[in-house]
């Protein structure tokens, strides 16, 4: 198995701390460490340095590096821009096919989650190199929501396929994009219903040959990489587009399989999701921070300002000494919308 670390977005929903030159997945969130190096550090735990890849843009390669310096040059595969996550995707296979890796499954993390115990996530991956390593399926994974989530896609379960070590493996029933929100309803709370978590599975080879069935617009240059043609060249022929337009025709004629994470998920796509995993985890005690008739607030800042808050509650607070966001928690999904305007007013400096 090949585990494969991707990163490349901003988070611009955690602006102002999230930022082009650091980006959410590279912040020290998390006991004064990043997502990217929780995540490392869990595959450090059954991979040696240069069994582990990382794919992402020339600015974070660099962050990356800084980061976790033992990271071998050549297992980093720079996107020479950025075309969502399809050809991502297949940039990731073509790369370890060059390498010599076609045969031999790659799994793909993404840096801005938080998977615990990070036991658990080692334990399935050795399940899906199981299946991958023996088969053609393609493999994502998912985990059974607690309520409705906007702007992410759900898998039904279909028959069991395998169950070891706590990790269950299932055929997919089907695919539910998001826009189908009465179809989501009925199999809310049943035991089938699961959200897409991606950790895209499967021997490199066989995704290209899954390319070429379902997006030949993707296959052609993805084989030019891998046989050493020139990446931006061949990078920048691939049609922008979801990895979607090609696993929904798999995930509809049987030719993939999910595994129920056995980890919690956490997604820290906004700043209440920070506040409520560090209130979860008694994390949260700011220092110089006063509250008089106020609870629960969050503030977050990079220097030592004082902030005292009066007379309010469930207030996000993000101080960065060049910008400042104040917004109620159940609004922060609204803070992209901040970052929008900023580009449009070329505030480089703020981005």
């Amino acid at each position: 198995m090949k585990p494969v670390i991707i990163c490349g977005g901003i988070g611009s929903k955690m602006w102002p701390m999230s930022r082009s030159s650091m980006p959410k997945h590279f912040l020290p969130l998390i006991g004064n460490k990043s997502l990217f190096q929780l995540n490392y550090e869990a595959l450090r735990k059954k991979f040696l340095p240069s069994e582990i890849f990382l794919q992402t843009n020339e600015v974070q390669a660099q962050i990356a590096k800084n980061q976790e310096p033992e990271i071998p040059d050549e297992n980093i595969f720079v996107e020479p821009e950025m075309r969502n996550q399809g050809p991502a995707t297949g940039f990731a296979a073509a790369q370890l096919i060059k390498r010599g890796f076609g045969d031999e499954p790659f799994i793909l993390v993404q840096a801005d989650v938080l998977r615990e115990p990070d036991d658990k996530f080692i334990e399935m991956i050795d399940e899906v190199a199981k299946l991958a390593s023996s088969g053609d399926k393609y493999i994502t994974g998912g985990f059974m929501p607690k309520s409705i989530v906007g702007g992410v896609d759900y898998l039904v379960k279909g028959n069991l396929v395998t169950e070891e070590n706590g990790v269950s493996l299932f055929e997919v029933a089907d695919y539910i994009d998001r826009t189908e929100e009465e179809k989501i309803k009925q199999y809310l709370g049943t035991d089938k219903l699961l959200l897409h978590a991606n950790h895209t599975t499967m021997a490199p080879n066989n995704l290209v040959k899954m390319y070429q069935t379902y997006k030949p617009e993707w296959y052609q240059p993805l084989i030019e990489i891998s046989k050493g043609g020139d990446v931006p060249t061949e990078y920048a022929k691939m049609p922008k587009g979801a990895i979607e337009e090609v696993t929904k025709q798999v995930y509809k004629n049987g030719g993939a399989v999910v595994a129920q994470l056995p980890f919690n998920w956490v997604d820290f796509g906004t700043w209440e999701s920070v506040a409520n995993y560090m209130d979860d985890k008694s994390m949260y005690n700011p220092e110089g921070v006063y509250e008089i008739d106020s609870k629960d607030n969050f503030v977050y800042k990079k220097d030592k300002k004082y902030i005292a808050l009066i007379g309010v509650e469930d207030l996000i607070v993000v101080d960065t000494g060049d910008a400042l966001l104040i917004t109620k928690k159940d609004q922060t999904g609204k803070v992209g919308q901040v970052v929008d305007v900023l580009k449009t007013q070329e505030r480089v400096d703020l981005l």
